[in-house]
């Protein structure tokens, strides 16, 4: 029986776990961590042997396989360890393709790929098939392979996964912009990112589609550089796109491909803004790939509901991401939206304060806040519970100034984060006013 060593525990981890047992792999997983408790209960009812807060070097050079959690750097000891041993170090999604029949459509990309991969996703459930999202939102893939029958899976792939995947094939792959991003993980090396998202395009074949934004500088220039063997569908709001893809003419989206041609207003798109429109063209280029009849695809287009105001990514400018959390008018919220992050914070908090109790986060506060945005009347409490915490305090009385006041305080790979813990209405009319004029503020950025 062959031995396959899991790294990491979470959803990714787990999933992997689970497939290899289903596969006769006799399974060990270790994580540095500790194991949620959600996780740990899978994992016993299913009889998986794991370990947690350490890795026992003795249990894992002994692997036939590796299955390495996309949180882990290829620079550490073990896994340096691991490949000069000739052991297979590979993603989860890597090795869950192995075990699925099923048509794979991935998005990668620096911004976008999570709404382009849900906006997908609610396209495709128009079809007659079995449609699953998956990857680096909802499922993990392995669980989805070890548990589903799909058809057709969306997956939405991050650079980390691309760097553990060799024989994967994506039937359709879609690019949605490079910026820099995680060059932590890359040794500063914008080109060894970027080379990390064109990972996608390795195994595709003459009867693959790759769907890429044609307004993108590097994606442009990296292509120019490379054989594509595949179908190319490229989209752009700044010129025509002459043969197959997408683009804009006075003002109506057209997507056009060999099954035809689709055009409808730009006003009607449920998703709005520039980098939703990109976002938009590659959901429904894919859809027409797959068939989708022309007035499903437009009501796909026009309806869909993205979760507006919960730790919704807005935008990445100059490296900075910026998260509109406006429904977070309680402590409890805050908490997990500070819990959810794993980069330094600029968090705009404050409004109509209810009687909050904010001890419950002043250790994410510490550990994570780099400075504070106050956005409200009245500041006070804010100030005097974090001024011993957090080194910079700065009041703003608009969505504009405080969005303009952390732009300035943040750098490149950190987030700005509207995250209130408080009501709406010393400044606006509810929180979802809030919320825009936020996602307005940093549009005009």
């Amino acid at each position: 029986m062959k031995k396959l060593v899991v790294l990491g525990a979470g959803e990714s981890g787990t999933g992997a776990a689970l497939l290899g047992i289903q596969k006769a792999y006799q399974v060990w997983v270790s994580d540095i961590g500790k194991i949620e408790q959600k996780y740990k209960k899978v994992l016993s009812n299913n009889e998986i042997k794991y370990e947690e807060e350490k890795h026992t070097r003795e249990h894992i050079i002994n692997a036939d396989l590796v299955v390495k959690s996309p949180g882990i750097p290829d620079s550490i000891a073990l896994i340096k360890e691991l490949k000069q041993k000739g052991i297979p170090v590979i993603s989860e999604i890597e090795f869950a393709a192995k075990y699925t029949k099923a048509k794979l459509i991935c998005i990668t990309g620096s911004n976008g790929k999570t709404t382009t991969a849900s906006l997908i996703y609610h396209c495709l459930k128009q079809t007659d098939k079995n449609v699953v999202l998956a990857g680096n939102i909802g499922k993990s893939f392995a669980w989805s392979v070890a548990r589903d029958q799909a058809d057709i899976y969306v997956l939405e792939i991050s650079s980390f996964q691309l760097d553990g995947m060799f024989q994967f094939r994506a039937h359709t792959a879609i690019l949605t912009n490079i910026t820099p991003d995680h060059l932590d993980r890359y040794e500063y090396d914008f080109q060894k990112y970027t080379d990390s998202k064109l990972r996608i395009l390795q195994n595709m074949q003459a009867s693959d589609y790759f769907i890429y934004n044609a307004d993108d500088a590097v994606i442009t220039a990296e292509l120019a550089k490379r054989n594509i063997k595949t179908n190319l569908l490229p989209f752009s709001i700044k010129k025509e796109i002459k043969g197959q893809g997408a683009y804009i003419n006075e003002n109506k989206l057209i997507i056009r491909t060999q099954k035809n041609e689709l055009t409808m207003t730009l006003r009607r798109l449920a998703l709005q803004g520039k980098h939703n429109t990109y976002n938009t063209m590659a959901a429904g280029i894919t859809g027409k790939l797959e068939n989708i009849r022309n007035k499903s695809l437009k009501e796909s287009l026009e309806e869909f509901q993205a979760l507006p105001h919960r730790m919704e990514k807005v935008s990445t400018i100059g490296g900075i991401q910026y998260i509109n959390d406006s429904k977070a008018t309680n402590i409890n919220s805050t908490y997990f939206a500070l819990d959810s992050i794993n980069k330094p914070i600029i968090w705009i908090a404050g409004g109509k304060d209810k009687g909050n109790d904010y001890s419950i986060i002043k250790g994410f506060v510490q550990e994570k806040v780099k400075a504070i945005v106050c956005l409200g009347l009245n500041n006070t409490k804010l100030h005097e519970e974090f001024a011993s915490l957090v080194p910079t305090i700065i009041d703003a009385y608009s969505a504009a100034e405080a969005v303009d006041i952390a732009r300035k305080l943040a750098q490149a790979g950190e987030v700005v984060l509207l995250s209130p813990s408080c009501a709406s209405f010393d400044l606006f009319d509810s929180y979802e006013d809030r919320g825009n004029q936020f996602k307005n503020a940093v549009y005009e950025l």
